[in-house]
């Protein structure tokens, strides 16, 4: 482990350079930040020959899987993960997910009970639910949610295994009443050959596991390709070219977001354990990469905790990864003021942002763009990571400001039923003229006159036999 002094990027925003700074960060944090692991570029060129952006090599790999189907699969599948698969060996056996359940720690599935009962506590208390309002002459209007037909999840299996993220993705969808999921995961140990993945997917009833993952599985999901029918909905984290590939495909299926690098900003003051922040960063350097960023008004924090990251680095079996992301992607930024910390952070709107001051409750109140916020000293980011209940796939560099985390009601498609009466139409058919009038769409406005004419005729007629 490295005895030199962790070089991680420090901010003062009483200097002048510290804007320049920021905005740097925030660049590096949003989607054009092309954050690409030294490895990620070479297996680029070693695939392709020469050394293409990562939007070139999704277009080329999403392109070639919807026009030759599981052929551009296999091919990229070897080429890529070096998995020598077919259209047999695709998906999981039915023996092989209920041989993994049989062999799995008894103490996993015991957690992995307890988390999903959370995750459906919450995710089925926040579900939407079909809405009425009745107006005049007895119309009614109504919301009706209908849940997705069948969604496709990706699961990383890159640098480690992931059990979470099926519990984190697949239990929102069957708390909406999604009749099919399909899993993806790359064909490595820590993907779907790992044998707590699949127990995992086996425990809470998820039977569609593929050996697939990168941008060739995300277009296998959205164009369907032999033995994987196309879903309606593609979800769940990845790499940067998982992320640019349902880009890709978004608009052929629904996406839930164009996911980065995992990232957390710990907003602190002078009650923030040192011990507690230090450990909150590297959780997230330990993604590699992932972003992790300190912003304080409290003086002497920074140092405090650059003491503790030292040690922590010392004696975590990951972390020189960590190291290497907090010197790559990582901030302390000293601010004047809990003012200016609150501004910066909107400016950020972080996907996870854990507040640990005197009211973080108070705090919170004046922060308006973060993915989840975790309050106080004893919520860190691995209960909602693993535990809490909301989902843990969260929007990335700054798209908090517009977005934000997965839930059950995203499996949901919401649609509107209009019930008029005649004499409820009556009553706004003269609205309904008017606006065709001015628009010039004769039809619609006929639509309504036919009617308005046969009313007036039954009501004659009816008149007629009095």
């Amino acid at each position: 482990m490295s005895a030199q002094p962790l070089a991680i990027r420090r901010v003062n925003t009483r200097h002048q350079d510290a804007q320049p700074a920021i905005d740097a960060l925030r660049e590096q944090l949003s989607p054009r930040g092309d954050v690409v692991s030294p490895a990620g570029r070479q297996r680029t060129i070693d695939v392709f020959g020469k050394p293409l952006t990562p939007v070139q090599v999704v277009e080329r790999i999403c392109t070639d899987v919807e026009r030759d189907g599981l052929k551009a699969v296999l091919d990229y599948t070897r080429r890529i993960d070096g998995a020598e698969l077919t259209a047999a060996t695709i998906r999981v056996p039915a023996d092989e997910l209920a041989a993994a359940h049989a062999q799995a720690d008894r103490e996993l599935l015991a957690t992995v009970r307890r988390i999903r009962d959370h995750v459906l506590r919450f995710q089925t208390a926040i579900l939407h639910h079909d809405v009425r309002v009745d107006t005049e002459h007895g119309s009614y209007l109504r919301q009706r949610y209908t849940p997705l037909r069948r969604v496709g999840i990706c699961v990383p299996g890159g640098a480690a295994a992931y059990p979470s993220t099926v519990l984190m993705t697949a239990v929102p969808a069957q708390a909406a009443g999604v009749g099919q999921i399909a899993v993806v995961a790359p064909p490595t140990p820590f993907g779907a050959y790992n044998t707590d993945l699949l127990a995992t997917c086996h425990e809470i009833g998820v039977r569609e596991v593929y050996r697939l993952g990168g941008a060739q599985a995300v277009a296998a999901m959205a164009y369907g390709v032999e033995g994987l029918p196309r879903v309606d909905k593609i979800v769940g984290p990845g790499s940067l070219f998982v992320a640019l590939a349902k880009k890709f495909v978004f608009g052929d299926v629904d996406i839930d977001s164009i996911a980065g690098p995992s990232e957390v900003v710990v907003l602190a003051d002078d009650t923030a354990r040192p011990e507690f922040v230090a450990l909150d960063l590297i959780a997230q350097a330990e993604h590699d990469p992932g972003a992790s960023i300190l912003i304080t008004w409290t003086d002497g924090l920074i140092e405090r905790v650059s003491e503790e990251l030292q040690r922590q680095l010392a004696r975590l079996s990951r972390g020189e990864a960590a190291r290497r992301c907090l010197e790559a992607f990582g901030a302390m930024i000293q601010c004047r003021d809990a003012d200016e910390a609150v501004r910066l952070t909107n400016l950020i709107a972080p996907e996870h942002l854990h507040i640990t001051t005197r009211d973080a409750e108070a705090l919170l109140e004046r922060i308006d763009s973060a993915g989840a916020a975790f309050l106080g000293n004893h919520s860190p980011v691995a209960m909602g990571d693993y535990t809490a209940g909301p989902s843990h796939v969260l929007p990335t560099g700054g798209t908090a400001r517009f977005a934000s985390g997965l839930s059950a009601n995203d499996f949901l498609r919401p649609s509107s039923v209009i019930a008029y009466t005649a004499a409820g139409m009556q009553v706004d058919a003269p609205d309904v003229q008017v606006m065709a009038d001015v628009e010039g769409l004769t039809a619609h406005r006929a639509s309504v006159d036919v009617r308005l004419d046969a009313a007036d005729a039954d009501t004659a007629a009816n008149q007629g036999k009095r």
